[in-house]
């Protein structure tokens, strides 16, 4: 269903980003992001002269290397179009996110590497959506993973807590999806085996 309709309104600003996931060829993945800021309108600019309509005001760029851990391996940053000459100098901060993981309070230690003057925000507020990208992008290397694991658990070994339990909605411990594909961890097994005790 679409938004409803907009009251009268003219555009002023364009904001686009574009994320995509690649599974390399060593195994590894690739999340890039590309952020570009336009006007419909030109504006003097004391630092580029003249920007005109349509003109990047920002054009930036990202790439983190993970593996299948969700370990960020490499992380770089690179800034075609800025507002001032001197944001190019926040790129390089973005390596230090290299050995981070992404999951529960990747957000927090983001901003504690490369936060407030130690990087950029555009760069910055585009990693939390990478994060979520690379789950996407991971998801046929963990089916694979979950089978070997189901073959494991067919042989005798426990099975392991799903890591997308608790991360969303659908994935809550009482959700009907939880309840059908990991009834052992859905809320309602955990109250059987309360009333067992």
């Amino acid at each position: 269903m679409p938004l409803s309709a907009p009251a009268p309104r003219k555009l002023e600003h364009l904001r686009d980003i574009q994320l995509r996931g690649y599974v390399r060829e060593d195994g590894l993945v690739d999340i890039e992001a590309h952020l570009t800021d336009t006007k419909t309108y030109g504006f003097p600019s004391e630092h580029r002269g003249q920007v005109g309509p349509g003109d990047p005001i920002h054009g930036m760029w990202v790439r983190m290397t993970i593996n299948e851990d969700m370990l960020i391996i490499a992380c770089e940053a690179a800034s075609d179009h800025t507002p001032f000459a001197v944001c190019t100098g926040a790129t390089p901060a973005f390596a230090k996110l290299a050995g981070l993981t992404i999951g529960p309070g990747f957000n927090r230690a983001v901003n504690e590497r490369v936060g407030g003057v130690l990087g950029c925000t555009h760069l910055r507020e585009v990693l939390a959506q990478m994060g979520t990208v690379a789950f996407q992008t991971m998801w046929p290397l963990r089916n694979r993973r979950q089978a070997a694991q189901r073959k494991a658990e067919a042989a005798g070994a426990p099975r392991k807590r799903p890591a997308l339990l608790g991360t969303c909605h659908a994935y809550a411990p009482d959700s009907p999806v939880v309840r059908k594909k990991w009834p052992e961890w859905s809320d309602l097994a955990e109250k059987r085996e309360e009333s067992q005790i």
